[in-house]
């Protein structure tokens, strides 16, 4: 085990310092967006519209790629950190979120909607002074 450690030596540490900055970023990430969602953001059946709709067609198709691969890169980022300390699976949710998946929006809302994370949610937008989500 220690030979294969000390020939991975560099790779690991790309890897711990890859999962201690997403940690760091996710620490800070996650509640500043929280608190800037619509308190009705998850109230409808269907998400009311399209990112960047209204924009020129090129740029709104390189908005979209980029944001798409880096929600794969984080998916994959996120897989690794499972096996090494870090926010693994936060970080494949967060991944998962970036990219267009079909039936997205409806995992969201129910994610969401589980007590834990709601409870937790609005705690966080409690503090900020910000009204409850609703779903």
């Amino acid at each position: 085990m220690i030979e294969w450690i000390k020939g991975h030596e560099t790779a690991i540490l790309w890897m711990t310092v890859t999962s201690i900055i997403t940690f760091i970023a996710t620490l800070i990430a996650v509640p500043w967006l929280v608190v800037r969602i619509p308190s009705d953001y998850f109230s409808h059946k269907r998400r009311s519209r399209k990112l960047w709709g209204g924009q020129n067609l090129l740029l709104r198709w390189v908005f979209l790629t980029i944001k798409n691969l880096l929600g794969y890169i984080l998916i994959v980022t996120g897989v690794f950190m499972l096996a090494i300390p870090g926010q693994g699976m936060l970080t494949i949710l967060i991944g998962i979120i970036l990219i267009d998946l079909p039936g997205k929006y409806r995992f969201e809302r129910w994610f969401v909607g589980r007590p834990p994370v709601l409870q937790s949610i609005n705690r966080l937008r409690r503090h900020a002074k910000r009204d409850p989500l609703v779903l």
